[in-house]
C-alpha cells in the first residue's frame, strides 16, 4: 500500500484552520431550528467556525443560558417573546437576525373542520404571555372570539369580549399541549411542538396562521456578542438561497424562510 504525503502547506493551511477555529454554540429547539444549523455546519467550518447547537426543551433556559455566557445565542423564539422576557425578568437580550416564521396552528383528535366545533368546547392555549395573545389573535381571526383590541399581541384572556360558542379557554405550558390533545377539543399549538409531534401542519391544522404573521423565528444573543464575527458568519450561512431551499422542500410549508 502506498501512502502519499500531503504538501506541506497543505497541512500548514490545516493545521491553521484547526488551531484558529472559533467555537460557536448556539442554543435552539430540536425541530425545526436544530436541523437548520446542523444543515449549515459544514459551510461554518470551512469558514473557521465550529458550530456546536445545544439543544434546548425549555425557551426559558435557554435565554437564561445566553444572558449568563453559557451559550452565545439562541435560536427558537420570535420577538413578542422576547420582549416578554426582557421585560419580566431584566435581562437584554437582543435580536441578531430573523430567520423564518413558523405558522402558528389549531389541531383536534375530535373534530376535522372548524364547523363541527360545538358550543362550550375547551381549547388549549399556551400559558406564556406572547404565545397565549399569539393564540388568541388567530381564535379573533377565525371568528370565535372578539378581543377588545383587534389588533393586541398582548392580549391576554380578560380582553375576550365576545365568546358566542362559550369556549373554555385553559391556558397550558405550549410543549405540553400536543400530548394534551386527546383531552382537548381544540389547542392552538406552536409550530415547533407540533412537528416534533408528528402533525403536518398544512395537513392537520383546522385553521394555520398565513405568510404575514408578525412572529419571526430569530437567532438572539447578547448586545455585546450580537456583533461578532462568528456570528456574522452564522447569518449569513442562515440566509443563503440553498437554505431557503433545505427550509421550503424539507418542512413543505410548515416553516417559511423571511429572508
Amino acid at each position: 500500500m502506498k501512502y502519499f504525503a500531503l504538501p506541506a502547506a497543505v497541512l500548514a493551511a490545516l493545521f491553521s484552520l484547526s488551531v484558529h477555529a472559533e467555537t460557536l454554540t448556539i442554543g435552539a429547539e430540536a425541530i425545526p431550528h436544530a436541523e437548520i444549523l446542523e444543515h449549515v455546519k459544514a459551510r461554518l467550518a470551512h469558514e473557521g467556525v465550529d458550530l456546536k447547537v445545544k439543544v434546548f426543551s425549555n425557551g426559558l433556559q435557554e435565554n437564561f443560558a445566553v444572558a449568563g455566557r453559557e451559550i452565545d445565542a439562541n435560536y427558537f423564539q420570535h420577538q413578542p417573546f422576547l420582549d416578554g422576557f426582557n421585560k419580566s425578568k431584566g435581562t437584554h437580550l437582543v435580536t441578531v437576525a430573523a430567520i423564518h416564521v413558523e405558522p402558528f396552528g389549531a389541531y383536534s383528535q375530535k373534530y376535522r373542520q372548524l364547523a363541527d366545533l360545538p358550543d362550550g368546547a375547551v381549547v388549549g392555549i399556551p400559558n406564556d404571555p406572547s404565545n397565549a395573545a399569539r393564540a388568541l389573535l388567530l381564535l379573533q381571526r377565525n371568528g370565535l372570539i372578539t378581543l377588545r383590541d383587534p389588533g393586541n399581541i398582548l392580549a391576554t384572556a380578560r380582553d375576550v369580549v365576545g365568546n358566542p360558542k362559550k369556549l373554555q379557554l385553559k391556558e397550558l405550558e405550549a410543549a405540553t399541549l400536543p400530548r394534551l390533545l386527546g383531552q382537548l377539543d381544540l389547542a392552538l399549538i406552536n409550530t415547533n411542538y407540533a412537528l416534533q409531534a408528528g402533525l403536518k401542519p398544512k395537513r392537520d391544522a383546522l385553521f394555520i396562521e398565513d405568510s404575514r404573521s408578525p412572529y419571526a423565528n430569530i437567532l438572539v444573543s447578547r448586545e455585546d456578542n450580537k456583533n461578532s464575527p462568528a456570528l456574522k458568519k452564522l447569518v449569513a450561512a442562515l440566509t443563503t438561497p440553498e437554505v431557503k431551499q433545505f427550509i421550503d422542500q424539507k418542512y413543505q410549508g410548515a416553516v417559511v424562510p423571511v429572508f
